[in-house]
């Protein structure tokens, strides 16, 4: 997530400098062979051209809307993730007791319990988080060479790879025992099965006595909202925006530049001898513009992608450890994570 104000002009030139190339070099060439080769018959008047670019633009803002739907939608789950954690945490501490139980446990009994639910959650978080981060076929890492090439490179200097991500590599062992992480890693949805054997600690619980019907079933509910959670963030994952959007206003954007100096060098010829030369900036802006349009739009519609814009995970991850182990009152909590180069993630 991009948390400065405003783009750079530095970013803005990494981002789409390389699109300005081409469509200099389009209007430039153009224009000279309009000029210089007696085409002037190679030209579309003004009118079907605007006609074609506000239907190129409707179909673009159509595109972005529906992207930024996916983004927002995504935020809103994770929001709902940090809200449950949180309840998660405290119903725990406040459930697991011995007020039902005919053998009483020890203070440090029943902290070893609370703090076993509740750092097992933790390690649900961040294997959550790493299987949404496994590319999808739709998304640009899977792309062409150049795109492909691209993608790694802004991954990694304006992405995820900014920051050491190695917590559910080395560091998941400190949030689940190590029998209990050799059987879980092995699954093929890890996270689904750590909610599955927090399920069985509360049966296990409940026939100790250490909570009551009614705790039971609000736990189960949480871990069950856990659940949903989880599916939502799976269904924005694994379901692309429908490519006949989201891959045909590539196309009707590429249309639409390739005609725009046709019509501009139409109009600007009406203002005189050099008016021609006059429509390559105009041409370049506009063209620019529409691929700004196009570039936003791709760049937002799959928001667990590893890039600059994504939502937050690894910090969102972090706030609710923090949280948490602040519950239990242990002395060394994380620090939060911090912004680098603007990109929060």
């Amino acid at each position: 997530m991009y948390v400065k104000k405003n783009f750079g002009l530095r970013g803005l030139i990494a981002f789409s400098g390389h699109h300005v190339i081409w469509l200099s070099l389009w209007a430039f060439g153009y224009t000279v062979t309009y000029e210089y080769f007696n085409v002037k018959w190679l030209v579309i008047p003004w009118v079907p051209l605007a006609v074609i670019g506000t239907a190129v633009a409707f179909y673009v803002g159509f595109k972005n809307n529906s992207a930024y739907d996916r983004m927002w939608e995504a935020r809103k789950i994770w929001g709902a993730i940090i809200n449950g954690s949180r309840m998660w945490g405290a119903n725990t501490k406040a459930y697991v007791s011995n007020q039902f139980t005919k053998e009483k446990y020890s203070e440090m009994q029943l902290y070893e319990i609370v703090k076993k639910l509740i750092y097992r959650h933790i390690a649900w978080l961040y294997t959550l988080r790493s299987q949404l981060l496994i590319p999808t076929p739709w998304e640009h890492i899977h792309q062409n060479y150049l795109v492909k090439a691209w993608t790694k490179r802004r991954i990694k200097s304006f992405g995820v790879g900014l920051y050491k991500d190695e917590i559910t590599q080395t560091e998941l062992k400190h949030y689940l025992p190590e029998d209990e992480l050799e059987r879980l890693i092995n699954y093929q949805n890890t996270a689904t099965q750590i909610i599955d054997q927090q399920s069985q600690d509360l049966k296990d619980l409940r026939s100790k006595d250490l909570i009551d019907d009614f705790r039971h079933m609000e736990l189960q509910k949480l871990l069950n909202d856990f659940y949903t959670f989880q599916g939502q963030c799976e269904r924005i994952k694994k379901f692309p925006l429908p490519r006949q959007y989201g891959n045909m206003s590539f196309f009707f954007v590429g249309i639409f530049i390739f005609l725009l100096p046709l019509g501009m060098i139409s109009e600007f010829a009406k203002i005189g001898q050099y008016g021609a030369w006059l429509s390559i900036p105009f041409t370049i802006i506009v063209g620019w513009v529409y691929m700004m349009m196009e570039l936003v739009g791709d760049y937002s519609e799959n928001p667990f992608e590893g890039l600059g814009n994504d939502i937050p995970m690894l910090s969102l991850c972090r706030t609710v450890e923090i949280d948490l182990k602040e519950m239990l009152r242990e002395p060394e909590i994380p620090l939060a994570i911090r912004a680098k180069k603007g990109v929060l993630m």
